[in-house]
């Protein structure tokens, strides 16, 4: 049998990469989170870092690089080198990205490779329990009566917590002042603290200050109610058909990342999110949706949230901070 001098070139431009990926991991790995430590997305990556130590058998460290709407981590990761040391877990203002920023010093979608789709939360309203807001419409009726008077806390400018409260405004006519905060975890202290009228922000993120009662949920913006939150309306019922919006958090790599070493990290996190304890802290503690869900899985799951939220951002001319 001949083999073809495309074929031994194939397997020769290959072979660096394989014996590459076939000592991998030799050193530890980051975990670039694009956001302060204290959020959802913090959380989560925390809490996959333990199974991904003991799977991968080197240390799994989060790193925090917070700024410009989580460009600037994302960023150290689509330019970092594509040797497996280096990923990315993200959370839904991701999508947002290319229309928020549209000098991006790198392509979202050409510089990262999808790795992971771990599961998503809805966005819930919350308040502390001595502000009057009892339902959606209470908030419209204040905000009506007093425009720009009312603020909100949110993860960020351009995350889907900011964007609902626009779609929201832009459905009622209604004008609310928008404080983003760099951090989910801020956002929830400051709300806590009583120095925002309220907050929006992800299941996840709220679903400790209301189990300890500082924090009241007043809707949540899912398909249908979370059991943990089955006294609580969506935004469907509260009379705003398809005002639906849901956080997820992802996986990426540095595009080039050989496919072996993607594949192994894919596999170390599925089987770390699909632990017991992991499992029931994601739908329990952080009232989560775990999907766990491939790279074609997330590669098409991101390809709709960019047209979805690209056109809020488009539509409504929210700009960067």
């Amino acid at each position: 049998m001949t083999v073809s001098r495309r074929a031994v070139l194939a397997a020769t431009l290959a072979a660096p990469g394989l014996a590459q990926a076939q000592t991998w991991p030799s050193g530890p790995i980051r975990i670039i989170v694009p956001f302060a430590a204290g959020g959802s997305t913090d959380a989560v990556a925390r809490i996959s870092t333990p199974g991904l130590t003991q799977r991968l058998g080197v240390p799994v460290v989060v790193e925090n690089r917070s700024g410009a709407a989580g460009s600037l981590g994302t960023g150290a990761v689509a330019t970092a080198r594509p040797d497996g040391n280096t990923w990315l877990l993200t959370f839904d203002s991701h999508a947002t990205l290319p229309a928020l920023l549209p000098n991006l010093p790198f392509n979202l979608t050409g510089d990262l490779d999808p790795v992971l789709l771990i599961g998503g939360a809805p966005y819930v309203i919350a308040v502390r329990p001595d502000k009057p807001y009892r339902t959606l419409a209470d908030i419209v009726t204040a905000a009506r009566a007093a425009p720009d008077a009312i603020n909100y806390g949110s993860t960020g400018n351009g995350t889907l917590g900011h964007l609902t409260m626009v779609l929201l405004a832009a459905r009622t006519g209604t004008r609310m002042a928008h404080l983003p905060y760099r951090g989910g975890g801020l956002a929830v202290n400051d709300t806590v603290a009583g120095h925002v009228e309220m907050m929006i922000g992800s299941a996840a993120l709220v679903a400790p200050q209301i189990a300890a009662g500082n924090l009241r949920p007043v809707v949540q913006f899912g398909p249908e109610r979370l059991p943990a939150l089955r006294d609580v309306p969506t935004a469907i019922e509260s009379g705003f058909p398809g005002l639906e919006a849901e956080a997820w958090w992802g996986v990426f790599a540095p595009h080039g990342t050989p496919a072996a070493m993607q594949e192994r990290m894919g596999l170390a996190l599925k089987e770390s999110f699909s632990d017991e304890r992991v499992h029931r802290t994601m739908t329990e503690t952080q009232q989560a949706r775990v999907v766990l869900g491939g790279p074609e899985v997330l590669r098409a799951f991101l390809d709709r949230q960019i047209a979805t939220w690209g056109a809020v951002v488009t539509e409504n001319r929210v700009q960067a901070d």
